[in-house]
């Protein structure tokens, strides 16, 4: 089965080949498996129902989905009287997707299987720095890790690769970091033509946001608001079921809305964003301060008295410990957070809010005063209204999210390249 989806992915070509019928055949199939690949397991009448297919034409698809490996039978589902119907999902390791997630100061490396496992991950220190090559150093890493991993190739889908900054997955490029090399070709295209892939590139809090809306909590909900609390602050926006990107692609960029007159200088060249008293750089900053004036806590012995290295995740550890310099600092900042987050409850009224990302692990420590500062600044009918909640997904959610892109992308292709060629 080394190249069965391989084969099955239909060129332009291959479409004049085969009869309308098959390609409508064909065209269904691809529906079923993006399908159970987006909700797992599912039976055959739940199937029909989604696709509108009488039972038989749509077990004879599943049939010969199972006779080139690709579903498998995957026990029996719930019964609704009489016997308990059989459940189909995807072969495991039926294709990968390579999911590279930039970080500040990190870069994480996985192969991901289609049943959303991870093969292999690596995770590299590389601090964002205009000087790096981006291509070719990701291009280098990532071929040793499809290395260890020992996967054919042949399954791999394609790349996906989340990253801060105002990012056009339209354009294919990142206009806040590696823009060196992007004035012939996008960081996009150029990394396509060094993986022979596709690859597609989104935002980070947008890559977290889409695993959300696939696989959490965001799921079948209307309005739904996913905010990533890393080095900077993200948002995702859900409206109507629909994830929404704006016109260029750069819609919630929340972090870069000025919130202190006259503020300490934001990295975006502005002054007093919200990002520069709500973040996870805000919390590093603020907790470096007080331990230079003196302030008594666990963090001098766990960072060894050199806090350049002190992190966001030592911080909310020290805070665990019932630290109080550090709960005390993680307030402050939760307090600051709910200020921005009770504008966006006031703006888009959403029924759900996900807390997500490094800060998010803080969990009590960062939602208390969140909750507190959204109680003072919001309007009553609307924050009744909404529920904040901690993502569920644990920590490789942008990860999840950048292969849901690629899977997205590459099945929708191929449903379009299917309607274009039926007669």
């Amino acid at each position: 089965m080394a190249q069965v989806l391989h084969n099955f992915l239909l060129s332009k070509e291959a479409f004049n080949d085969i009869s309308n019928v098959e390609r409508k055949k064909h065209l269904q199939k691809i529906k079923i498996i993006r399908h159970l690949y987006m909700n797992s397991a599912n039976t055959n009448a739940e199937i029909c129902q989604t696709f509108n297919l009488s039972l038989p034409t749509s077990m004879a698809l599943i049939n010969q989905l199972i006779s080139t490996e690709i579903v498998e039978k995957r026990g029996r589902g719930e019964s609704v009287g009489g016997r308990k119907p059989d459940l189909y999902g995807l072969h495991k390791n039926t294709f990968f997707v390579l999911s590279i997630h930039i970080e500040r100061y990190k870069i994480k490396l996985a192969i991901v299987d289609n049943t959303h496992t991870i093969v292999v991950e690596e995770s590299i220190p590389s601090k964002i720095s205009p000087n790096v090559n981006i291509v070719d150093f990701l291009f280098d890493y990532a071929q040793n890790l499809i290395e260890t991993s020992q996967i054919d190739t042949g399954k791999l889908l394609g790349i996906g690769i989340s990253m801060p900054g105002l990012v056009s997955s339209k354009e294919g490029k990142n206009f806040t970091y590696f823009l060196t090399g992007q004035e012939s070709e996008s960081l996009q295209a150029a990394l396509k033509k060094q993986f022979n892939k596709p690859v597609y590139i989104l935002n980070d809090a947008k890559s977290a946001c889409l695993a959300e809306f696939r696989f959490g909590q965001a799921k079948n909900k209307s309005d739904v608001l996913v905010i990533s609390m890393d080095w900077g602050v993200g948002l995702g926006i859900i409206m109507d079921r629909k994830m929404h990107s704006g016109t260029s692609g750069f819609a919630g960029e929340f972090g870069h809305i000025p919130m202190v007159e006259n503020g300490k200088l934001c990295h975006c060249g502005k002054r007093g964003c919200l990002e520069t008293v709500a973040s996870g750089i805000a919390l590093v900053e603020k907790a470096k301060d007080g331990l230079q004036e003196g302030q008594t806590s666990v963090l001098r012995n766990m960072t060894n008295n050199d806090f350049d290295n002190l992190e966001p995740e030592l911080i909310i550890e020290a805070a665990n410990r019932g630290d109080q310099f550090a709960i005390n600092v993680i307030s402050e900042i939760g307090i600051n957070l709910g200020k921005g987050i009770a504008i966006l409850i006031q703006i888009f009224n959403p029924e759900l809010i996900i807390l997500e990302g490094k800060i998010a692990e803080a969990k009590q420590f960062i939602t208390t005063p969140i909750q507190q500062s959204i109680n003072t600044y919001c309007m009553i009918q609307l924050k009744e209204r909404t529920t904040i909640s901690l993502s569920e997904l644990g920590p490789n959610s942008s990860l999840l999210g950048s292969t849901v892109a690629v899977v997205n992308n590459v099945f929708k292709s191929q449903l379009a390249l299917a309607k274009s060629e039926i007669n």
